[in-house]
């Protein structure tokens, strides 16, 4: 027999929204706690940015929780982009039917899946979680105390079977330690808060990271800015002027801020730049879980059994979207369906010393390979590996050749820094090259 389990899910935006769809179908109570205005996460563009360009105090009033720039478009085709019996592709939900959407036609997508799916019935908008901690085991089993304020300024605590995190991570910055930075007397400034490339005209601009969005805003800046400079690790291989750009170039990471201003790079050349601009990714943050024995050390949250289950406190507290590099849509949709399935017995979890011992093994590997702990959560390449174990928890099939392959040309497009590669997608033999 299944259990029902009273859950509240914290978080709206793609994560929670698909959580709560297979809760559902699980036939569990759901409640989503969403603190905006509206559903969408991320893919709620604001065209605010915070009073702070690096954006250190996520707490600050008035704080801007969307990272979005306006010209933003996928990095996956959309083929790649939406969750089982509602599909992206084949559809037009705002009025952009490119293979590689804007942000407009996710989140018209997103309000589309909360309406069809029935979740949007049970989310509360203006619903700030405040605290998340465990009760005393009662008859009914563990429970969970969910502290919340709602748009009049009131707080209340409401007491669930389960919690599920589902509160995103690309709103806080990750920043790095630069030799010299706080004597600098040009302009910082993180992507989170970066909109449109004209407050960038005719300077000099280093972008640091070379992930997806630093591409992107290095490309769209280049259009306007007299230079850009890109600084990251694993360039050796392409040092020097980019092709593809007029006026871009390739460094090593940067070194440190020389004492006359200039921006010294790890290969020995150095720029006078106007800006530096951080591509260099997010901090995992839940301000509101009041947990013994779980961190988040140099953005390694844990314990997590396979990204998912702290073993301490499960199956009861659980994450969805963690994870990244993968088809993340298809990621969310897996994790969401395992909880599920564990929280109504459908499915079981090891002992806690099994799933503890996991993590230590996990741990060890990393270790073993050098892989530094920020990149805990980072799947790629073994992301087929997760996802398809993650089916076999709850008897889905594994993903599909066609898809990973799909998946891994996307990939390589980005990284070859070509800029129109998403408007020649369909094209046979795209000239993306290797990762």
């Amino acid at each position: 027999m299944r259990r029902r389990a009273e859950v509240a899910v914290v978080g709206a935006g793609p994560a929670g929204l698909v959580a709560a769809r297979e809760l559902l179908r699980e036939g569990h109570a759901v409640a989503v706690f969403e603190k905006s205005g509206r559903v969408g996460g991320t893919w709620a563009y604001d065209p605010r940015a915070d009073a702070d360009p690096l954006g250190r105090d996520p707490g600050a009033p008035g704080a801007v929780h969307s990272s979005l720039y306006a010209s933003l478009r996928t990095n996956l085709p959309r083929e790649l982009m939406g969750f089982s019996g509602f599909p992206l592709a084949g559809r037009v939900f705002a009025g952009d039917p490119r293979t590689f959407p804007g942000h407009r036609e996710v989140l018209a997508f997103l309000d589309a899946f909360a309406v069809d799916s029935g979740v949007a019935a049970h989310v509360r908008l203006g619903a700030e979680v405040l605290r998340v901690r465990p009760l005393c085991r009662g008859q009914q089993g563990e429970q969970w105390a969910v502290a919340w304020r709602g748009e009049d300024g009131g707080v209340a605590e409401e007491a669930f079977d389960a919690v599920v995190v589902c509160s995103g991570h690309c709103s806080v910055p990750l920043l790095p330690k630069i030799r010299g930075i706080n004597e600098w007397q040009g302009k910082q400034m993180h992507s989170h808060n970066y909109r449109t490339p004209e407050p960038f005209q005719d300077q000099s601009v280093v972008i640091v990271g070379l992930g997806a969005s630093g591409i992107d805003i290095a490309r769209e800046i280049s259009h306007v800015a007299k230079e850009v400079h890109f600084a990251a690790r694993y360039s050796e291989d392409r040092l020097g002027k980019i092709e593809l750009y007029h006026n871009a170039w390739m460094h090593g990471e940067i070194e440190c801020i020389q004492d006359d201003g200039l921006v010294r790079f790890a290969e020995g050349s150095s720029v006078a730049a106007d800006t530096i601009l951080y591509c260099t990714g997010y901090r995992y943050h839940f301000p509101f879980l009041d947990l013994d024995g779980f961190t988040v050390d140099d953005n390694r949250v844990g314990p997590l059994y396979k990204h998912v289950f702290p073993p301490k406190y499960a199956p009861n507290l659980s994450f969805v979207g963690l994870p990244y590099k993968s088809i993340i849509f298809s990621a969310l949709e897996l994790e969401s369906k395992w909880v599920a399935a564990v929280l109504s017995g459908r499915a079981t979890l090891p002992s806690e010393e099994d799933m503890m011992a996991n993590v230590q093994e996990d741990y060890q590997r990393m270790e073993d390979a050098r892989k530094p702990k920020r990149h805990t959560h980072t799947l790629w390449p073994r992301w087929v590996e997760y996802l398809n174990w993650l089916a076999d928890q709850v008897g889905e099939t594994h993903v599909e050749p066609r898809r990973s392959e799909m998946y891994e040309k996307a990939l390589r497009c980005v990284w070859s820094l070509d800029e129109g590669y998403r408007d020649r997608w369909e094209e046979e033999n795209i000239g993306c090259g290797s990762p």
